[in-house]
């Protein structure tokens, strides 16, 4: 089952997608330490541009081919089932729920039989939305579905929304050991349909309990049934599971409207309207167990990724050397001589800079004044406006910010090249130099904003300057392919006054999101930067140690290196997003996520 395409693991293709745009992200598409716990709900706070909000939106999807292929009506039902049982595991109330249907059939023809499977699907899912009171407010079909003799199977998917207050969300990975799990089942017709009335009294009592904390994790079984639930609620912590004397139906039978619950130490469920199978507890011991039989989780996890390791490739094998740690404590740092009280930051928009929302809210919450100031390049005359424009209010500015995204779309002879372009001007690159040189000032790059500040030489110089083949450089990561994901980063130096508030050795998990991040120099030029306190950070594993490994070192970089600074520190370029922080952010993966790095800009003109 771990093997099969309709479990196995996504993760290669995910990855290749920015998940933590926006700065909302609730809940990672893969949870727990490890990062590998399937979701089964989008949720992400509300976008506000100012401000913050404690309000959350969710959406989940429902369907399985094979029951489909059988009975259209079937299907239909438990698409609606499937997508709403997904909000309410993630700790979504039932109140507010709305659907929408992506309709696939195909070609009708003049055959009654092929009409009709369009038409048993929509009655299938007019009968769930009637039953349990949730109503389709959109949707899109095609009967298009045929190429010469093939045809696509019924297609009906069903995708549920809601939102939820953000402290009652939950993530599907198990939490701790010797935790009871037991699996909330709904009653069923003579057409083996959850009853509906069965099917709300269960999701009102998940709700109830996961507000109460006496559920922790929850998954509600899929194509799987509840041995994918457990396979995957195992994966992200490493807790195994041990099954007590439950029979094969029951863990592997399709339980749609059901719930595999992770209770709390001392909870209960009474069954009311519905049933309550206890099917085992979390374990120490990193394996799946039943009875006499054991499965490593590190046999199935390889399974579960490898399926489609050859497509998406998320487990290269990378070259296996120790890498040196390096370790800087400043005794002092600059400060600047003349103090602003609230210094002003200005951040440039490129065509397709993506990131700069959510850099002016983490300065502006670090006390900072923030303008987001676009570049116009339409024609000539309006580049040659926002030369001029940009170059007047650097001269009133503290700090430069140059945020994230795919300026010019990275193509065709790679990241930045605009960016770069527009700081060569002469005018602008006065006005840059003044504020280093003369003021005082901070510049910060991350992601493309680091790319083009390497690519500048403002970073490891400190000034524009023509690179050459000798300057460090990022190019395009080793995995071959976009990375979004979590990654913890170690300190490597707090010279800058950037990283006024770390210390060294301190690890913060940040999120990257990149397709050249990859840092390369000469080994000579590396140690002389770890010398003078220039690297600031390098990728590191879960013990702690700086590493190479494609899971831990995202792109491949070398001696790890995820960031460095100027000379002074003043200058500092990054991969990851570090502006990406905030309160109930990313809830199914531990870590520290705030290096203070904005707070420090700011206490800098202090």
């Amino acid at each position: 089952m771990a093997g099969d395409l309709n479990v196995c693991s996504k993760r290669g293709l995910s990855e290749r997608f920015d998940s933590t745009i926006g700065a909302g992200t609730v809940l990672m598409p893969f949870g727990g330490i490890k990062q590998r716990t399937p979701n089964q709900a989008m949720v992400n706070l509300i976008s506000v541009e100012k401000g913050h909000t404690d309000t959350c939106s969710l959406m989940a999807w429902g369907y399985n081919p094979y029951i489909a292929e059988k009975s259209p009506y079937h299907s239909a039902y438990l698409a609606v089932v499937e997508s709403v049982s997904k909000l309410v595991a993630a700790g979504a109330s039932f109140e507010d729920v709305y659907l929408s249907f992506q309709e696939y059939f195909e070609k009708p023809m003049r055959e009654p039989k092929r009409w009709g499977k369009p038409m048993a699907a929509v009655l299938g899912a007019f009968k769930a939305q009637k039953e349990l009171g949730v109503a389709a407010i959109g949707g899109k079909d095609s009967m298009s579905g045929t190429f010469e003799n093939i045809d696509v199977p019924p297609t009906l998917v069903s995708f549920a929304v809601t939102t939820e207050d953000v402290k009652n969300i939950i993530s599907p990975e198990f939490k701790g050991v010797d935790h009871n799990v037991v699996m909330l089942t709904p009653e069923k017709d003579a057409d083996g349909i959850p009853k509906a009335e069965s099917l709300k009294g269960i999701y009102d009592t998940v709700h109830k309990l996961i507000a109460a904390g006496k559920i922790v994790s929850a998954y509600t079984p899929g194509f799987g049934g509840a041995a994918e639930a457990v396979l995957k609620m195992t994966m992200g912590n490493d807790i195994g599971f041990a099954y007590e004397d439950v029979d094969m139906d029951t863990i592997f039978g399709y339980q749609y409207g059901g719930f595999v619950a992770e209770l709390a130490e001392e909870a209960v469920i009474l069954a009311d309207g519905f049933s309550v199978i206890t099917l085992g507890k979390t374990t120490a011991e990193k394996a799946i167990t039943y009875g006499s039989e054991t499965l490593a989780l590190d046999a199935l996890c390889e399974i579960y990724e490898g399926k489609l390791e050859s497509i998406y490739a998320c487990n290269i094998e990378t070259e296996s050397c120790k890498l040196e740690t390096f370790r800087y404590e400043a005794a002092e740092r600059p400060h600047a001589k003349v103090k602003v009280d609230k210094p002003k930051v200005l951040i440039p928009v490129f065509p397709g800079t993506n990131c700069e929302y959510d850099s002016a809210k983490a300065f502006r919450d670090a006390g900072a004044e923030a303008e987001i100031f676009v570049v116009n390049n339409l024609t000539a005359a309006s580049i040659a406006k926002s030369v001029e424009d940009f170059a007047a209010k650097v001269r009133t500015s503290q700090i430069i910010f140059i945020p994230g995204g795919f300026s010019g779309g990275d193509e065709p002879d790679g990241s930045g090249k605009f960016i770069t372009a527009f700081f060569r001007n002469q005018e602008v690159k006065e006005a840059v130099t003044d504020l280093l040189d003369n003021r005082d000032g901070l510049m910060l790059g991350i992601c493309n904003g680091f790319q083009a500040l390497i690519k500048l030489g403002l970073v490891p110089y400190g000034k524009i300057i023509d690179t050459d083949e000798n300057c460090p450089t990022l190019t395009f990561n080793e995995i071959s392919r976009h990375q979004s994901k979590l990654v913890r980063t170690r300190i490597a130096s707090n010279k800058s006054p950037w990283l006024a508030n770390t210390t060294p050795d301190q690890i913060y998990t940040v999120p990257i999101s990149h397709g050249e991040g990859r840092f390369i120099a000469s080994e000579e030029l590396i140690r002389s930067l770890a010398e003078n306190g220039q690297i600031i950070t390098q990728y590191v594993d879960l013990d702690g140690n700086v590493t190479s490994d494609i899971q831990y070192n995202p792109n491949g970089s070398y001696f790890a290196v995820e960031g460095i600074t100027s000379p002074d520190g003043r200058v500092l370029g990054k991969m990851g997003h570090s502006e990406r922080t905030g309160a109930n952010l990313y809830k199914n993966v531990p870590g520290d996520f705030d290096m203070g790095m904005f707070r420090a800009a700011v206490e800098y003109f202090k």
